[in-house]
């Protein structure tokens, strides 16, 4: 997605929704500063950037079964050259297979990769030229848990949604006892201004896993309408005190992003924000590992293909392989921040 600017991507016709999410996320089995400077870059310093050649260094790639029961096979990286490469301009691209026939009711290769890192904490920078939409698809950008029983490592998906949605919902998933309180005044100022609230309450199971979730306003924060404006940036915090989510158009990145000196007290309304009056973030968010997927159907864009303006079913998508040439993740680089 990123580097030298790519070609705007022509993406598919575009029809809005907003959608709660439903998915259990398993696990994998799933020199110094002087104090001016330290104000200038809001305490946070840069500790790991995945980008160009050396981005899949940093990542394993998951093979197994979709737990989301998603119509994928997903590749191991020496059988993914195909899917999951780098452009001559750096430019990281995650791809559907876009050039197989598969029947109705099959199968389509694709791709999840996960950090090799986990992090406890930190400020998390993703500039992203392009995300994958489109009939059947279900695209997610999270972070998940690992050492625990999912979901009580906790899971925080920040950029997610399905099929023609236009509208990015934010999530998290946790065990018992995580909330988000109302009467915040962050999240009140969210409400009023960004977002729709979706669920109050965090704590998921297999048979109740809709999570809390903020429902982003802007058309321009996910599929056609993000990648037409040659996408923007996420940004994420996770830290004792609360987890925030910022979203930045591609003409409005702020400069201390772009110089690498993110000070987020300086940015404007997150467009989601879980404070930890209501849910001790430390206990309910373990270690987290950084993942990128894209699945097909499953149990949220197949459950919510018949109301989404798609044609047919969503097994005949998954078969029409015309239906994924926007399908794909382009990515300039991830950035970790830590205090």
């Amino acid at each position: 997605m990123f580097g030298a600017l790519a070609t705007l991507v022509i993406s598919l016709a575009v029809s809005s929704s907003a959608l709660v999410s439903a998915h259990p996320r398993n696990a994998l089995n799933h020199h110094k500063r002087d104090k001016a400077c330290t104000r200038r870059d809001g305490g946070y310093k840069l500790q790991e950037v995945y980008e160009g050649k050396s981005f899949f260094d940093g990542f394993d790639f998951y093979s197994d079964d979709d737990p989301t029961h998603g119509l994928v096979n997903y590749l191991p990286q020496n059988q993914a050259s195909k899917l999951a490469y780098v452009q001559d301009d750096n430019t990281v691209v995650m791809a559907v297979d876009d050039f197989s026939d598969v029947p109705v009711g099959g199968k389509r290769d694709s791709v999840r990769i996960s950090s090799k890192k986990a992090y406890s904490d930190g400020l998390f920078i993703l500039d992203v030229y392009a995300m994958p939409h489109g009939c059947s698809v279900w695209p997610a950008y999270w972070m998940v848990g690992n050492d625990v029983e999912w979901p009580n490592g906790g899971e925080i998906d920040i950029i997610e949604n399905v099929n023609e949605a236009t509208q990015n919902q934010v999530t998290l998933h946790t065990g018992p006892g995580c909330s988000i309180n109302k009467g915040d005044g962050l999240v009140t100022k969210t409400l009023a201004t960004v977002s729709t609230l979706f669920g109050t309450e965090c704590a998921s199971s297999d048979g109740n896993n809709a999570g809390c979730a903020f429902g982003m306003q802007d058309n321009s924060s996910y599929g056609h309408g993000f990648n037409h404006q040659a996408g923007g940036v996420y940004a994420h915090t996770l830290e004792d005190d609360g987890i925030k989510v910022w979203f930045f158009t591609r003409g409005q990145i702020p400069a201390d992003i772009t110089a690498r000196k993110p000070d987020p007290s300086t940015w404007p309304t997150p467009v989601a924000a879980f404070p930890s009056t209501d849910c001790n973030i430390k206990e309910h968010f373990k270690a987290q590992n950084i993942i990128f997927d894209i699945t097909l159907c499953g149990d949220w864009a197949g459950a919510a293909y018949s109301s989404s303006g798609c044609p047919g079913s969503c097994e005949q998508a998954v078969a029409d392989k015309t239906n994924f040439q926007v399908a794909q993740w382009q990515i300039a680089s991830l950035q970790v921040y830590q205090k």
